[in-house]
């Protein structure tokens, strides 16, 4: 996971601010789709990052609650 990402997600959680990390998240899956559709070129370990910040993201959310 990167730590900024968790840096980040734990501001907005102080903050609550769920609007903010719902937008964090759709960004991390529209940066992993286009990951997925790129040819010719291994993006796994760029595929492997976006998905440890997307559970650092979702954890954020469940915190909101």
């Amino acid at each position: 996971m990167s730590h900024s990402v968790k840096l980040i997600v734990d501001a907005y959680v102080s903050l609550k601010d769920r609007k903010a990390i719902e937008d964090l998240r759709e960004h991390r899956k529209m940066l992993r789709k286009k990951l997925q559709a790129s040819n010719g070129i291994d993006v796994s370990s760029s595929i492997q990052l976006i998905e440890s910040d997307l559970i650092e993201i979702e954890a954020g959310l469940v915190r909101l609650q």
